[in-house]
């Protein structure tokens, strides 16, 4: 009778924690910075639906990959590759374990236009 609320305890951690589990958006075009198969600055990209995710390196190599099952709120794991990977907590930035990283493309930066203003007197 004392274990009952332990195990109550133990129970709702677990039904949280796999709530909680890879709880940002991955999905996106990146582009590899160091550590390129390819030129650097070559596309990738990352579909995710759910758990699931499907990427695409900067080789055009695709595999299916995962939340790590230590670290599913910071890690992937990338079944192809056959490695795994740390992402930033706002998904910027994935970093493989053989070195290669992804950066977010964020598309080219936006041109502002300076623009005289009439001061009336």
């Amino acid at each position: 009778m004392k274990l009952a609320p332990y195990a109550l305890a133990a129970a709702t951690l677990l039904a949280a924690g796999g709530a909680s589990a890879q709880s940002i958006n991955l999905s996106g075009a990146y582009r590899c910075i160091e550590g390129c198969r390819g030129a650097p600055g070559a596309p990738a990209f990352v579909t995710q639906n759910g758990y699931n995710l499907n990427l695409v390196n900067e080789a055009g190599q695709p595999s299916r990959a995962w939340p790590d099952t230590f670290a599913p709120t910071s890690r992937i794991w990338a079944d192809d590759y056959n490695m795994s990977a740390v992402y930033t907590p706002d998904g910027s930035t994935i970093q493989f374990d053989n070195g290669t990283i992804w950066q977010r493309d964020m598309g080219p930066p936006v041109r502002v236009r300076a623009r005289k203003v009439a001061v009336v007197r």
